[in-house]
């Protein structure tokens, strides 16, 4: 969907909350219309991208709930530039990955992983958590998106508004989903008007423009559109990954 009805979704995560406390009821009240935005309901609206057993974990769930789990060193050597690693704290946790220090294929990851499953405004860098969903996707793991969507759609609804700094009467948060929210309450009989556009498609152009490896504070310096180094082909898959990107983008 191209557009979406800004009123439908406004609506939707106004009527998202917990009918009783302390039960997670992922539906919302659209239009005298119940509106399931669960994991299942968003998996069936998808098309069904994974199917899975009763009580089954996707590989990407089974390995963060694993004690032995993600290995930090190689994110950051799939998903850095060489030399490039994690921003740590002065204890020498990781936290996150800056934008300067992510190779173009994490860069563009990281693009269509903040528009369409866990948006975000903030993209200057990616949180460990995140990190890690991108290093499953580029490793190509099985990954339960229409769960990652639920969760994501249940704690936007719960959060308090970020008031406007001009204009207290007005959120200064952005909500998520707003194409696929219009089109999961269309499938549901709800009456739409798409009126507005959503941002443009990611095409070659703007990754070549947006998503190209840049200066890391204190390196030494070098041309702003100097080619971006070399990144080994990694034995996790990344090349073919690339390759597959390719297809995607025009």
């Amino acid at each position: 969907m191209a557009k979406f009805d800004p009123e439908i979704v406004l609506e939707f995560y106004a009527n998202a909350w917990p009918t009783e406390e302390g039960v997670r009821d992922m539906r919302s009240w659209v239009r005298g219309q119940w509106i399931p935005f669960d994991a299942d309901a968003l998996n069936q609206f998808l098309g069904d991208p994974l199917v899975l057993e009763e009580g089954q974990q996707c590989e990407f769930s089974q390995w963060r709930n694993r004690a032995d789990g993600f290995d930090e060193e190689t994110i950051a050597q799939l998903l850095c530039t060489p030399g490039q690693d994690f921003a740590r704290t002065a204890a020498g946790r990781w936290v996150r990955i800056m934008r300067t220090s992510m190779n173009t294929l994490t860069q563009t990851w990281m693009t269509l992983l903040l528009s369409n499953v866990l948006p975000s405004d903030h993209n200057s860098d990616l949180p460990l958590p995140k990190c890690q969903l991108v290093y499953a996707i580029l490793t190509r793991m099985s990954v339960h998106v229409a769960q990652v969507i639920a969760d994501a759609i249940y704690l936007s609804a719960g959060m308090p508004p970020t008031r406007h700094p001009l204009d207290p009467d007005k959120s200064n948060r952005a909500l998520g989903f707003s194409a696929l929210i219009t089109g999961l309450c269309q499938s549901f009989g709800v009456p739409v008007n798409p009126s507005k556009v959503i941002r443009l498609p990611i095409t070659r152009a703007f990754i070549e423009k947006y998503c190209t490896p840049r200066q890391a504070q204190g390196d030494a310096h070098q041309a702003a559109d100097a080619p971006p180094p070399p990144h080994q082909a990694d034995p996790a898959g990344s090349l073919g990954m690339e390759r597959y990107l390719q297809h995607l983008v025009r």
